[in-house]
């Protein structure tokens, strides 16, 4: 299989105010984002500009989603890559993949997403051999980090950073954590989400302690259950005063 075909290249649009961040992890996106719309007035102070974010933590709390609003934000392509996919039991096969999507992506000044970075060191077995091949591909993966062009973006995602190689971490300028949102936080999230839909769909019943992505799908599962209830009861009797009621939007505002 060519490497390129697990490579996704994702061109959906994403602002970064739409993304539900905690308030000091937002201000470091920024800080990031700004520092490589004036790339070339920090270098020219000799200043070193970050290209190397961690992003680590809860699954579903808006890792992808941040880093396609860094792409969107600096008008940059973004490469995905799921690391579970290219580690094999190769490993020198595995290290010269890397090495073509991480010329690639330096090439084109674009963004390299890396997806599941726990994978490099969950990949390290008891088997002595098992450990000197995996230690041999951290040390490639670490040459191809050192060297990434400043002008491209390298973003790593991971919900298990404490079983990552140390010497990796230390890699990454920055290292962003995402938890899991409060109850507070997710009904201000519930509250956006359905006042996209009529009044008579917003009655959901909510859930806590979990993902926003978790929650954006029960909120949606909610609102279409009730949606066809509505259809398989009324759409019979249909008129078209009675269809624009199941239509009609709700206010704009929460």
């Amino acid at each position: 299989m060519n490497i390129f075909d697990l490579v996704i290249t994702d061109k959906e649009q994403v602002k970064l105010d739409d993304i539900f961040l905690k308030e000091d992890n937002k201000a470091q996106i920024v800080q990031f984002i700004k520092e490589h719309r004036y790339i070339e007035q920090i270098q020219a102070l000799n200043l070193p500009v970050s290209n190397k974010i961690l992003l680590s933590g809860s699954s579903g709390c808006g890792k992808t989603t941040t880093a396609k609003a860094i792409a969107t934000a600096l008008n940059k392509n973004i490469y995905i890559l799921n690391l579970s996919n290219i580690v094999c039991s190769r490993i020198g096969e595995t290290s010269q993949n890397l090495k073509v999507i991480f010329d690639k992506a330096g090439r084109e000044k674009a963004i390299l997403f890396l997806d599941e970075f726990d994978q490099i060191g969950k990949a390290r077995g008891g088997d002595d051999k098992d450990v000197g091949e995996m230690r041999r591909l951290v040390n490639t993966l670490i040459q191809l980090i050192d060297y990434y062009p400043a002008k491209a973006i390298l973003i790593a995602a991971t919900n298990h950073a404490h079983i990552i190689d140390q010497a990796l971490l230390r890699r990454f300028q920055a290292n962003i954590h995402f938890e899991l949102p409060t109850n507070q936080e997710l009904d201000v999230y519930y509250n956006k989400l359905l006042s996209a839909f009529p009044v008579h769909l917003q009655s959901i019943s909510r859930s806590y302690s979990i993902s926003y992505a978790e929650a954006k799908d029960l909120a949606y599962n909610q609102v279409k259950a009730k949606f066809i209830t509505l259809l398989e009861t009324e759409l019979p009797h249909s008129t078209p005063e009675l269809n624009s009621h199941l239509l009609q939007a709700a206010p704009a505002a929460v």
